[in-house]
Order: C-alpha cells, then structure tokens, then sequence
C-alpha cells in the first residue's frame, strides 16, 4: 500500500473496509436481538400443533410471513420459506415447467385456454442458478431462448415480446443484476407476460430491500427472495407464489408436505424470524438508505475518476441500485488488484462465481472483451459503510492501480 495512504481509524482493528454487500451483507444488530429467544427458550418446532411451544414458535413464523408480504406487496399466504435464493430460484423455474410441461394440453386457471406449455425465456446475465435450472429444463425437453442485453446491461422489451409466444410457461428476468446492480424494467415486462399468458418470475435476491417491490403493480408471479442479501441470516429465503391468478408448480424436496406442500421439511424458525425482522427494518429504512447510498456512491466514483485515469463504468448508471459500482481499469488486471489491496474487501463479480478464472459472462454479456473484463471490479456500498470508509478505499483503490500500471504499463498499453 502506498505509504502516503493512511488508515481510516473507524476501522474495524485488523479488518479490512468491506465493500462487498452484493456477496453478503452483515446480519442487522436488531436482526440477531429479533431471533436470539428463538435459539434459547423459544425452541420450538414451528409444526408441532398439540403444545405452546408449537404455537409460539409457530405464531413468531406467521408474523415473519407477514412482515415480508407486507413489503412486496403479498398476500401473507402467498410467501413460501426456503433455504434461500437458489433454492427459490430452481423451485420456480424447475417447478413451474415440470407441472405445466407435465399437463400439456390442459387449460390452467387464470392462464385461458393454453396448451403446449414447454417454453422458458430468460436472459444472458441472469444468476448462474437461473442459467443452469433453465439449461436442466432444456435437457428434459423444454425450449429455452436466452435473451441478450445491450451495451447498458438491459434488455430490449421488444426483443422479449416476440420471443413470448403461445407455448412459453415462464419468463425468468431478475430485477437487480448481481454483478452490475443495472435494474430491469421489471413491470414492463410484467405487462408483457401477463398480455402474452406467459408466468413472470424474478430474482429479486440483490432488489429485495433496496429497491421498492410490489408484486401486484409490477404483474410479478414468482419472486425469489434471499436472507443473507439484505441484512438478514445466512441460510433462509422467500418464494413468493401468486394465488390470484392461480400459479401452480410441482416441488422438489419430498416430505411432510409443509409450505402448502410446496417446500417440505421442518422450518428454521430463528432463521424465519430474522428474515421477517430484515424485511420489517427494510420496509421502514429503505427509502433514507438509498440516499445516503447514493451519496456514498457519488462521493467514491467521484475520487476515484480524478485519481485513475481511463476508468470506465460498466452497466447503466441511470437504472442502478443505489449501492453498486462495476469499474474497469485499463491495463490492471482485477486479481491482481484485489491481492494488492488488503484493507479493501472488493470482489470480481458473483461471489458464486469467485473461483472461476474466466472472465465474467455478465461483462461480456455487456460487449466487453477479455481484456476489460479482466480489469474489471465490483464495489458495494451498504447499511454499515461510512463516509470515512469510502474515502479510505478510493485512496488505496487509487495508489495501488496506478502501482500496478506503472509496474506493466504494456499491460495498459495492449488494453
């Protein structure tokens, strides 16, 4: 590290800033109060029907229910616990097709008179798990288009209408990319779906308290929610399933046949509990959060651009979460920078991707070339960052590129 950069003291001693909130954020201090009964003298199984202990535990995960309905804009009955996004993500998608593919011919409630139900369209730079459920249905014989994006990381809204037609079951587009933080116009294409009888499912892992959600005006069917991505425990997620109309799909885990029989198997109810309080806190903070994010944002991308010369953003900056900055740095490769920086917790990209030595599919996607990728770094701002934070890391950030570049500058050169 430069010697002239000097170590923000509100840091944590021997621990770096972190600015990787996309990966994970912190469990909320209030989140940990929230569930902490729950690992003591509340430790009853949720489904035990016949005792007090049942019930408490029981009612803590109906108001837990609720709290996260009420922020999407849910029925308390429409949200079903899982282990987290992945989960909830192969559980739509999978889900869904295999109980329509499985009735080809029938008409579903709410869906007209359609048949021939074996057509899935997502996008280029959608989570690795989306891209392999769909890939997984393609092998069992259902048609898969993947859509591209444009050079901001969008989609076009007419491109995916005409790639919906009479045989598509399910349109899978996350709301919130996780590498670029680039926002979808998730109730347009809602519209679209709806229009078309097509289900609209959303990965809304990196969205869900961070950005407002409402899953009536945004026409959403399927909504995969993660615990872990918005201050809540590791270990627990949300799919939300639309009653009205009627979203039908087949379950995976074979069981005692709890969440409506969708998702079977004994409820973590400390872990219910602290995503229902995340939810709770979310709903109530989420607007004077993305200010202060933005602020925070402004204020990194700021110094960094007078320092680093030929710095590039990667991804829309108009439709973008609060929080998340993608930067390129010609002629630096990103490994080479995040070794560098020890008091800096920054990523390449999805941290379900991390041990990948390919360049990422959602830069590409993007248009970039190798070499860009390469150079390229994921910053995310979040509850717990500080002012003194940012300053910090766009210091270091900006003494160890220009180290790097001046220790290869055939490296920049070729970029």
């Amino acid at each position: 590290m430069n010697a002239n950069v000097k170590t923000n003291g509100s840091r944590k001693k021997g621990r770096p800033v972190y600015l990787d909130y996309q990966a994970t954020t912190p469990t909320d201090p209030r989140v940990v109060e929230a569930m902490a009964p729950f690992f003591g003298d509340k430790f009853g199984n949720p489904h035990s029907r016949n005792h007090f202990y049942g019930w408490e535990a029981a009612d803590a995960v109906e108001k837990a229910r609720r709290q996260i309905a009420a922020l999407i804009g849910a029925e308390e009955r429409e949200i079903i616990f899982t282990s987290g996004a992945t989960e909830s993500n192969n559980l739509a998608i999978k889900g869904v097709a295999r109980f329509h593919g499985k009735r080809r011919g029938r008409a579903q409630p709410g869906q007209g008179n359609q048949k021939d139900k074996n057509h899935i369209v997502t996008v280029a730079t959608e989570h690795k798990c989306v891209l392999e459920a769909c890939a997984a249905m393609e092998r069992e014989g259902f048609g898969v288009t993947v859509l591209p994006v444009a050079a901001d990381g969008l989609i076009d809204l007419d491109q995916l209408r005409n790639a919906v037609t009479g045989d598509t079951v399910l349109v899978s587009v996350m709301a919130v990319n996780n590498e670029i933080g680039v926002i979808q116009p998730v109730a347009e294409i809602g519209a679209i779906c709806r229009e078309e009888g097509a289900f609209f499912h959303t990965d809304a892992a990196q969205a869900a308290g961070r950005i407002p959600l409402d899953v009536e005006a945004m026409t959403i069917d399927l909504m995969s929610i993660s615990g872990h991505k918005a201050y809540g425990p590791m270990g627990i997620g949300v799919l939300y399933v639309r009653r009205r109309p009627r979203v039908r799909l087949e379950a995976m885990i074979s069981g005692g046949g709890q969440e409506r029989g969708m998702r079977s198997g004994t409820l973590p109810a400390p872990l219910c509990v602290g995503l229902g309080e995340a939810a709770a806190i979310a709903a109530r903070e989420m607007e004077d959060e993305a200010l202060r994010l933005l602020a925070l944002r402004g204020r990194f991308l700021a110094a960094v651009m007078a320092a680093i010369p030929d710095t590039a953003v990667n991804g829309s900056m108009d439709s973008r979460i609060p929080g998340n900055l993608n930067l390129s740095f010609s002629g630096v490769q990103a490994e080479d920078l995040m070794a560098a920086l020890k008091d800096l917790a920054i990523s390449t990209g999805s941290a379900c991707t991390s041990a990948s030595v390919e360049p990422s599919y959602v830069l590409k996607a993007l248009g970039l070339g190798d070499e860009m990728a390469h150079a390229s770094v994921r910053i995310s701002f979040g509850r717990f960052t500080t002012g003194e934070e940012v300053d910090f890391a766009a210091a270091i950030l900006a003494a160890e590129v220009e180290r790097l570049r001046r220790v290869n500058p055939r490296q920049r050169a070729q970029a």
